[in-house]
C-alpha cells in the first residue's frame, strides 16, 4: 500500500499536510481516532483516502446538504465514482438503497440515519468506518436543534460497532471529552494539532451604530475588491447588506445567502462563490461549513458571534492558501442583545415544561400509547421547530416517547419536568458563558490572537504577515493578493443540472 500514490493519482498532491498520514495509518489500522486540525488542512482526506484504500464502505456523517454535494462533486471530478449523498434532493431515494454496496463511501446526515429503512440495508453493507464530520456539533448542536447527533452512538453499535472517526477544526478540551462521552467509546487515539491559522490579521473595529458598519463595509470593499465573506446573525440584515452594497458599488458582484433560502437557490450561490463570480457574500452561520475556497481574503463579522468557535470556524475560511488575510470584526456597545435574544429563542422557556409534561402523562391515563400530534402541541404551546426537537429529544430520553408515540411512563411526570427544567437552565448557563468569553475577546487588551486560541492548544504559532490590532496592525499595511476575475455565471439551469447530477450514480 502507498498512500501517497493514491493522494498523487487522486488529489494531484505529492505530500501529505500535517496530520493527514498519521491520522490515516491509524485508520487503516483499525483504531478508533478523534482527529482536531486546524481549518483548511484537509481533514476529508483522512476518510476519503481509506475508502479509497480499503475494501468496504465509509459512512460519512455529515452536517450540511452542501457541504455533502460539495464534496461528492470534487470527488467524482477526480475520477472516484463509487461515492453518494443520501439527502434530500436525491431522486428514488427508496430504489438506490438496495444497491448500497456498489459504493465505497456514503455521505448521510445524523437526521436520515433515523431512517429504519435505510438503516435496515446499512446493515447488510460490510461498514468499515463510520465518520462523524464537524464532530464538535454533537456538542455544539446536539443538545438543542441537532439531537440526532447524540444518538450517534446507538447507530454505531447497531450497526456492529465499526472503527469510527471524529474530526473537527473547534472542539476545546472540554468539547474533546464531551465527544468521547457521547461516543462512549475506548480506548480512543487522539491526533489533537494546533488550530491557530498564522496568515490571518485580526481587527476589531468598534463603531457607534449600523449605519457606521454600512459605511464601514462600503469604504473597505470600495478599496479592497477580493473574495469577501460577511456573516451577519439575522437574514433580514444579511439580506438589506447586500442590496445596500450592490446599489452602492455596483461594479461587485454581491449575493446573500441564508437558511430560509430556496435550497437550489443556496447551491446556485454557493457554487457562483467556490467559482470565484461572486466577490462578496452576505451570510449567515448556514453558509461556509465544509467550503473550501483557497482564496477568501476578508472575513467580516457585521454582528457578534454567539461563542468563540463559531468564529474560529467562520474566520477559518480565509487564507486557505496560505496567503495574508483579515477577520474584521465590527462591533457596537449594544450588540451583546442579539445573541442573548438568540440564546433565549434556541431553548424552550421552562414555564412551558410542566404543562406539556402533564398533558402528555393525562392523555395515556387509560391506555399503553397513542399517537404523538406533534403540530398540536407546538401550536398549543407556541412552539418554535428547535425548542419542539429540543423537547421531543428529552421526552424520549426519559421514557415518555417512542418513534412518535406517547408512552405510559413509569415515572412520575413532575420527575420528569424537573429534569428538563435542569436541562434547559444548564443549557442557558452554558451558552451565556460561551458568549461571554466572545465579548471578552472583544475587549481584551492584550494580543487578540494569544487570546482567541488559547483556551485550545498550550502554543501559539508566531505570525507570518500580521498579528492584530492589539499588536499594532492597521488595514492601511495590508497588500493582499488579488486573484483574478472569473467569467460570468452560466446559464442558471444548466448550471443546477451539472450541479445535482452530481449526487446520482453514475
Amino acid at each position: 500500500m502507498e498512500l501517497e500514490k493514491t493522494l498523487q493519482h487522486y488529489f494531484g498532491f505529492s505530500t501529505f499536510r500535517t496530520g493527514q498520514k498519521e491520522i490515516i495509518l491509524d485508520v487503516l489500522a483499525g483504531r478508533n481516532v478523534l482527529a482536531v486540525l486546524p481549518t483548511g488542512s484537509g481533514k476529508s482526506l483522512c476518510y476519503q483516502i481509506p475508502a479509497m484504500e480499503r475494501s468496504g464502505v465509509v459512512l460519512v456523517i455529515s452536517p450540511l446538504l452542501s457541504l455533502m454535494e460539495d464534496q461528492v462533486k470534487q470527488l467524482k471530478q477526480t475520477g472516484f465514482q463509487q461515492v453518494i449523498a443520501i439527502n434530500s434532493f436525491l431522486k428514488n431515494k427508496q430504489a438506490i438503497y438496495p444497491s448500497l454496496d456498489r459504493y465505497k463511501l456514503i455521505y448521510l446526515s445524523p437526521e436520515i440515519l433515523q431512517n429504519r429503512e435505510l438503516l435496515t440495508q446499512l446493515k447488510y453493507l460490510n461498514i468499515s468506518l463510520f465518520v462523524i464530520d464537524e464532530a464538535h456539533c454533537i456538542s455544539q448542536w446536539g443538545y438543542e436543534f441537532r439531537p440526532d447527533y447524540l444518538k450517534l452512538r446507538g447507530i454505531i453499535e447497531e450497526l456492529g460497532s465499526p472503527p469510527f472517526m471524529a474530526l473537527s477544526a473547534t472542539a476545546t478540551p472540554e468539547v474533546q471529552e464531551d465527544i468521547i462521552a457521547q461516543l462512549n467509546h475506548a480506548p480512543i487515539v487522539k491526533h489533537i494539532y494546533p488550530m491557530d491559522r498564522n496568515n490571518i490579521a485580526f481587527l476589531v473595529e468598534k463603531v457607534s451604530s449600523n449605519q457606521e458598519k454600512d459605511s464601514y463595509l462600503t469604504d473597505l470593499f470600495s478599496q479592497f475588491t477580493v473574495p469577501a465573506m460577511v456573516y451577519f446573525s439575522s437574514k433580514k440584515e444579511a439580506e438589506r447588506v447586500a442590496k445596500m452594497l450592490s446599489s452602492e458599488l455596483p461594479e461587485l458582484q454581491i449575493a446573500y445567502y441564508h437558511g430560509g433560502m430556496d435550497q437550489t437557490d443556496r447551491i446556485l450561490i454557493q457554487q457562483q462563490f467556490m467559482e470565484g463570480k461572486l466577490d462578496v457574500i452576505c451570510c449567515t452561520s448556514a453558509f461556509g461549513m465544509g467550503i473550501d475556497k483557497s482564496n477568501v481574503r476578508l472575513v467580516v463579522h457585521y454582528h457578534i458571534p454567539i461563542q468563540i468557535e463559531s468564529f474560529i470556524q467562520e474566520i477559518g475560511r480565509s487564507g486557505r492558501d496560505g496567503l495574508s488575510s483579515v477577520s474584521i470584526l465590527l462591533y457596537t456597545n449594544f450588540d451583546h442583545k442579539i445573541p442573548e435574544r438568540l440564546i433565549e429563542g434556541e431553548l424552550p422557556d421552562t414555564s412551558v415544561v410542566r404543562p406539556l409534561v402533564s398533558m402528555l402523562q393525562k392523555s395515556v391515563i387509560n391506555q399503553s400509547s397513542i399517537k404523538l400530534d406533534e403540530n398540536k402541541l407546538i401550536e398549543q404551546f407556541c412552539l418554535s421547530e428547535i425548542q419542539w426537537r429540543f423537547l421531543h429529544f428529552q421526552l424520549e430520553k426519559h421514557g415518555m416517547i417512542k418513534e412518535n408515540r406517547i408512552l405510559k411512563s413509569r415515572v412520575e411526570y413532575d420527575a420528569i419536568a424537573k429534569k428538563i427544567v435542569c436541562k434547559i437552565t444548564e443549557r442557558n448557563r452554558y451558552k451565556m458563558k460561551k458568549l461571554n468569553q466572545m465579548l471578552q475577546w472583544v475587549n481584551v487588551d492584550e494580543c487578540r490572537r494569544v487570546a482567541l486560541y488559547q483556551p485550545f492548544q498550550k502554543t501559539i504559532n508566531q505570525p507570518i504577515y500580521f498579528c492584530c490590532d492589539r499588536c499594532g496592525f492597521m488595514l492601511s499595511q495590508w497588500d493582499p493578493v488579488i486573484p483574478k476575475k472569473q467569467s460570468d455565471p452560466k446559464d442558471w439551469k444548466v448550471q443546477l443540472q451539472q450541479l445535482f447530477s452530481q449526487g446520482e450514480s453514475q
